[in-house]
């Protein structure tokens, strides 16, 4: 009996279920009304825009060598997909690897320049030369060092995303309130403990915006890549359309690219979401009241 006591209490009854599923089904609703309300706009504008460009090669205003027809583009798209989605792929892992070294590099560096002065003065104008320096100069370089395999690329995706993520954590790392840095100091807070509860808490919003910025230049960086020297890539698609002349395979291979930014950007803001929620950016009730 008293087993069966136990699996009783423990066991929600079905009117608790109910409502339990009621709220979770709320939820979904909620989101799925926020999702609907945030994307129609720029659903509208892009329907927009490829009216135009349908009606523009529709009416021939541009000769269809330089600006295919939608239907054209989408036709090389499914007849294509196979070797697209083998090239996509290439540049979305170089992408990707670039842009994860990128932020564990860049954050390690904000660091090292927020807590010591002397690396400051000796490395930030080393690093804002670098940045001016034009990547596609560096793309030849890279290639005679390292060849034309996945290296090349990955390294020009690090050092076109680097900067955004180390000016972007220095920022927020200095953007602590100094009090409250004190008060952990009076109470006997060790560096690494402020650091971990204090500072870098403090420094996700400016570095998630950094993050964001950085994931989109690692797909130029690895694109640029291609471009110099590859026989794999979206970049090195784009070479080959370009020199046959192949419109509609030339505005695909642009779209693929620009598709891995957009989706990239979108799980890098998922990730801002659930890393800080309780941040004001992520509030929509301010800036409903705000309008």
């Amino acid at each position: 009996m008293a087993v069966v006591d136990d699996v009783m209490t423990e066991t929600p009854s079905p009117p608790v279920e109910a409502a339990r599923a009621r709220r979770e089904s709320s939820k979904l609703v909620t989101r799925s009304v926020r999702v609907l309300g945030a994307s129609w706009r720029p659903a509208l504008v892009l329907v927009a825009v490829v009216a135009a460009w349908w009606f523009v090669t529709w009416r021939e205003m541009v000769p269809a060598y330089l600006v295919p027809a939608p239907q054209d583009v989408l036709t090389t798209l499914w007849a294509d997909r196979t070797l697209l989605l083998e090239h996509t792929w290439v540049t979305t892992q170089e992408t990707l690897i670039g842009f994860v070294l990128a932020a564990v590099i860049g954050v390690a560096t904000a660091v090292l320049l927020v807590y010591s002065p002397t690396a400051e003065k000796s490395l930030y104008p080393l690093i804002l030369f670098a940045q001016v320096i034009p990547k596609i100069a560096i793309a030849p370089i890279l290639v005679v060092w390292f060849g034309f395999g996945l290296t090349p690329k990955v390294i020009l995706a690090v050092l076109i995303a680097f900067f955004p993520v180390v000016v972007s954590a220095v920022a927020g790392l200095r953007s602590v309130d100094p009090e409250l840095l004190e008060l952990s100091a009076t109470m006997g807070a060790s560096r690494w403990k402020t650091f971990v509860k204090i500072r870098f808490p403090s420094a996700l919003p400016s570095l998630m915006s950094g993050l964001k910025v950085a994931v989109t230049l690692a797909v130029v960086g690895a694109v640029v890549g291609e471009f110099v020297g590859a026989d794999r890539g979206l970049g090195y698609v784009l070479l080959l359309a370009s020199g046959n002349l192949d419109a509609p395979l030339l505005f695909a291979d642009l779209i693929l690219m620009s598709l891995i930014g957009v989706v990239l950007f979108v799980l890098v803001e998922a990730l801002e979401a659930a890393v800080i929620p309780w941040h004001a950016s992520r509030r929509d009730n301010l800036a409903l009241a705000g309008s």
